[in-house]
């Protein structure tokens, strides 16, 4: 199972609302996960690019919906953190609609990778971020990122225990380490078989 071959990943256009998405009509893979739990570095590792999602010590960076074109095929969606206390409170607020905003309107959307860092149960953002994606019949890809920060018994009781409070099987949660390289292929595949 090798994965995709990555020719081209480039920054288009960051949007607030849909008058500003480029135009419809390719497919759309988006991300999303609370501030802080290395979405930014799973898409450059995806993209097996160093810097072209940005990333920053500092939580709460993204709050704009980014797009970034690759292999002039479909778009990578990086949706804003959500949950960082220190972000003032009217960006919060704004980023619940704007994200449901976004899943409504997109034309494209084929996915939500939906990124959780292993060492941490599921928090009310995740939660929501999930029901809204079942409400709106949107598949799901739920990824446990930062796998390499735990040894492998652990990572296998991490996962179970997050199976059981999001009800799902253990084995649909993808580990990924964005430093060891964990995962990648598993989620290409599971992002390929989706476009």
């Amino acid at each position: 199972m090798n994965t995709m071959n990555v020719k081209s990943a480039e920054f288009v256009t960051s949007a607030l609302n849909p008058s500003q998405y480029p135009p419809s009509g390719s497919p759309e893979i988006a991300f999303g996960g609370r501030s802080n739990v290395g979405k930014s570095s799973l898409m450059n590792t995806l993209l097996g690019r160093k810097n072209l999602v940005k990333t920053s010590s500092t939580p709460g960076r993204t709050q704009t919906i980014n797009f970034f074109l690759v292999n002039d095929r479909f778009y990578f969606v990086d949706l804003p953190g959500y949950g960082y206390a220190k972000v003032r409170m009217t960006v919060r607020k704004s980023w619940g609609p704007m994200v449901e905003k976004y899943l409504k309107a997109s034309q494209g959307l084929c996915a939500v990778v939906v990124i959780l860092d292993i060492r941490r149960s599921p928090n009310q953002g995740d939660h929501d971020l999930l029901a809204w994606l079942a409400h709106y019949k949107i598949p799901a890809l739920v990824v446990l990122t930062k796998a390499d920060k735990l040894k492998k018994h652990k990572q296998d009781k991490q996962r179970n225990a997050i199976a059981r409070e999001l009800s799902t099987d253990p084995f649909s949660l993808i580990l990924f380490s964005a430093a060891t390289g964990l995962g990648k292929r598993e989620l290409w595949a599971a992002i390929e078989a989706l476009l």
